[in-house]
């Protein structure tokens, strides 16, 4: 199975910046919808961002509108996830993930994504 590799976190300072990548194979990235979910200590996972397989529609939740955007290039088989204007909440781990190919269910819920990549840790200092 194709596997999904996401990089790009850190520790950041508040109202800082950082981009996640989640690299994938087998043009998962054009087929698939693409999500991201955070974990954080204590908490449930939440619903980041996704985007369409067709790239037309993007989704984000509440806590992240306005301040986080999700791009794909297809070439390059990657999902990206901007994030700007960090806030301490925003840390946790990060999960990249993908839908059954060709599909495109609601992007806000975990159950309807199939593959998922290892997580990256976010961590945004006071």
């Amino acid at each position: 199975q194709v596997q999904l590799v996401e990089s790009g976190g850190g520790l950041v300072q508040a109202g800082g910046s950082l981009r996640l990548s989640c690299a994938a194979s087998g043009r998962t990235v054009r087929r698939s919808s693409m999500g991201w979910f955070r974990q954080a200590p204590g908490k449930e996972r939440e619903f980041v961002g996704g985007i369409s397989f067709t790239g037309v529609k993007t989704h984000y939740g509440d806590s992240v509108k306005g301040r986080f955007s999700i791009s794909k290039d297809n070439a390059k088989d990657t999902v990206y996830l901007q994030m700007n204007s960090l806030k301490p909440e925003d840390t946790a781990v990060y999960y990249c993930a993908a839908q059954r190919p060709g599909t495109i269910g609601p992007m806000s819920l975990d159950s309807e994504y199939d593959l998922w990549g290892q997580g990256t840790q976010v961590t945004v200092s006071s």
